[in-house]
């Protein structure tokens, strides 16, 4: 891979851009690839928070969990999880538990399958250690400026 600068030049760059630019074309491209297969990434969210619970959640937990995730915002989750259901993937008892169906199962475990493509495609030539190094820097960037992460 070739660089867009040398080192001396890369420590001048802007991290508000260069963190905006790895955010976009990794979203770009996840979004395309779910889209290809027929889904979008909030109903994979669902999909995958319904598919990997230990107990049922209901669905106040799952929209709840994900509506702020990437701004998705509280109207789209519920509609996301509304679209997981009208397919069939999910079921909604009298109380608001998500249950996956069979159908559901076999949906996630297609989508699950692209989606550890995508960590592949995204992590060639990256080692485990450069990995780890990037997100504790993009961590202490967060912090610095007073930020929150979702996953904080």
């Amino acid at each position: 891979m070739e660089y867009s600068h040398n080192d001396a030049e890369l420590i001048q760059q802007p991290i508000g851009y260069w963190s905006w630019a790895a955010y976009k074309a990794v979203v770009d491209r996840t979004r395309a690839a779910l889209a290809g297969i027929g889904t979008t990434q909030p109903q994979w969210w669902v999909l995958a928070q319904v598919a990997r619970a230990d107990t049922a959640r209901t669905r106040d937990e799952v929209s709840r969990l994900l509506r702020n995730y990437l701004d998705t915002g509280s109207d789209t989750m519920e509609s996301e999880i509304d679209s997981t259901i009208t397919r069939g993937w999910i079921t909604e008892d009298s109380e608001g538990r998500l249950t996956i169906t069979a159908e559901g199962r076999a949906f996630y475990d297609k989508a699950a399958a692209l989606q550890d493509e995508l960590w592949a495609e995204r992590h060639a030539g990256v080692s485990d250690e450069e990995y780890v190094t990037t997100l504790k820097v993009l961590q202490r960037f967060i912090h610095n400026t007073g930020g929150r992460a979702w996953h904080q």
